[in-house]
C-alpha cells in the first residue's frame, strides 16, 4: 500500500486519471498554486487537504493565495534567520544602469520584449563587469540577466576581462548544462549568467554574488534571486549588486513583510527608501542624515524611475544604523517606520501605538482594540 508519493506537479496534471485520490497535498513554492497546471490537480480531487509551503506568499498577477488556501500561518522573519545563522549576512549596492520607468507591464511584470531590448546595450555590460570587480571579484557569482542574448554577451564581457564564466537558459542541452552546474559548484567557473532559470531551488552555499540585471515588478522574483547567495556559510557575507534599482520598487531582502492571502494591491511606484543627494547612499527613512556624509535628508521617499548617470555602487545599510540612531534623530512619518523602529530597538509594541497616536499617524484598525485598551 502506497502512503505517500513525490513528484513534480506538471507530472501528477498529466496522470490525474491514474493517480490514486489523496488525502493531502503539499506543495513546496506554494505561491505557483493559482497557476492553472496547479489548479487542475486540486480541482481532480477537491476533497484532499492543502498544505502548502513557500518563503514568498504572493502571486506575480492579480489573484491571492485565498483562493486555494484559508489560513496563513507566517514563521520566523529573515532578519532572525541572518542572526541565527540559518542565512547569510548582506551588503546591498544599487545604482540603476537603466531606466525602466517607460517599461510596459504585462500579466504582472514588465513586457518580456521589452526589459530585452532595454538592457542590451555593451556599456551596461562593460560597466556590469568594472562594478564586479570593485565590490565582488574573486567571489562565485551568478548573474541575473533579462534576455537569453543579454546573458550570453554577458558571459562575454567576464570571459574577456579574463574570468571564466558562462552563459544557461532553457535552450540549453540538458548534459550540457549539467556539466557547467557541476562546473560551477566546483569552482572551476567563477560567473554563471542566466535568463530566468536560477529563480528557485539552487542551492549553491558557497555562491557569494547575485548580480541583477534583469528588472521586474515580481516580489517573488526579487526575492528568489537577490538571496541566492545568502545560503548560510561561516563567516560570509553575501555580496548583492543591483543594477536594475528592484529595491526601490521592492525594499531590501530582509525587510519585515505583511503577507496575506487576499490579491495583492497594485504595485506602488515608490518604496521607502532614501537616498542621499550629496553621495548617492541609499539607507533607510527612519534616518535623518544621511550615515555616510551627514548630509541632511529630504523628506522625500526615493521614486523608482530617476534617472541615474555613471557612478560607483554605494553600499545599502539599514540595520546597524538604525539601532545607532536615536528616537529623537528618527524620522517616523508612517506606521511601517515606527514598527520597524521598534523592532530594531526592542520596545513593546504598545510602544507603537502611543508613538503614532501623539503623532497624528494613522494606526491600522486591526489594533484598534489594542488603542481602546492603552487608552489613546
Amino acid at each position: 500500500m502506497q502512503l505517500c508519493s513525490v513528484s513534480m506537479v506538471q507530472t501528477v496534471s498529466r496522470r490525474l486519471d491514474s493517480t490514486p485520490e489523496p488525502k493531502l497535498i503539499i506543495t513546496d513554492e506554494c505561491h505557483h498554486s493559482t497557476s492553472n497546471t496547479y489548479r487542475r490537480v486540486y480541482d481532480k480531487f477537491p476533497n484532499a487537504l492543502k498544505l502548502g509551503f513557500t518563503a514568498t506568499p504572493v502571486r506575480l498577477n492579480s489573484g491571492g493565495l485565498g483562493e486555494v488556501y484559508q489560513d496563513l500561518i507566517t514563521s520566523v522573519s529573515t532578519r532572525w534567520l541572518i542572526d541565527n545563522h540559518y542565512l547569510a549576512d548582506y551588503k546591498y549596492y544599487s545604482v540603476k544602469l537603466a531606466d525602466t520607468s517607460k517599461l510596459h507591464v504585462h500579466a504582472g511584470d514588465y513586457k518580456v520584449d521589452e526589459i530585452a531590448c532595454l538592457m542590451q546595450n555593451k556599456e551596461i555590460y562593460g560597466e556590469t563587469v568594472t562594478q564586479w570587480e570593485r565590490l565582488a571579484k574573486g567571489r562565485k557569482t551568478i548573474v541575473y540577466c533579462a534576455s537569453v542574448e543579454a546573458s550570453k554577451m554577458t558571459a562575454d564581457e567576464f570571459s574577456n576581462a579574463w574570468y571564466i564564466s558562462y552563459s544557461l537558459d532553457g535552450t540549453t542541452p540538458k548534459n550540457e548544462r549539467e556539466n557547467v552546474m557541476r562546473r560551477f559548484r566546483n569552482g572551476e567557473i567563477q560567473v554563471l549568467c542566466n535568463c530566468d532559470l536560477f529563480g528557485e531551488g539552487l542551492d549553491v552555499p558557497d555562491c557569494e554574488c547575485v548580480v541583477l540585471l534583469r528588472p521586474t515588478q515580481s516580489l517573488t522574483l526579487y526575492i528568489q534571486q537577490s538571496m541566492r547567495s545568502m545560503r548560510y556559510m561561516p563567516d560570509k557575507t553575501a555580496i548583492i549588486i543591483d543594477h536594475v534599482g528592484n529595491c526601490y520598487l521592492h525594499g531590501l531582502p530582509d525587510d519585515d513583510r505583511q503577507w496575506t492571502l487576499e490579491p495583492k494591491k497594485k504595485q506602488e511606484n515608490t518604496v521607502k527608501i532614501r537616498e542621499c543627494p550629496n553621495c548617492f547612499a541609499v539607507y533607510s527613512p527612519t534616518l535623518s542624515k544621511c550615515p555616510y556624509c551627514k548630509y541632511e535628508a529630504v523628506k522625500e521617499v526615493r521614486h523608482n524611475n530617476k534617472k541615474t548617470i555613471e557612478i560607483d555602487l554605494v553600499e545599502i545599510k539599514r540595520q546597524n544604523d538604525l539601532k545607532n540612531t536615536r528616537l529623537s534623530d528618527a524620522v517616523l512619518d508612517t506606521w511601517e517606520d515606527i514598527v520597524e523602529f521598534q523592532k530594531i530597538k526592542g520596545y513593546k509594541f504598545a510602544w507603537c501605538i502611543r508613538y503614532a497616536a501623539a503623532h497624528d499617524i494613522l494606526i491600522p484598525p486591526k489594533y484598534s482594540h489594542m488603542r481602546r485598551k492603552i487608552g489613546v
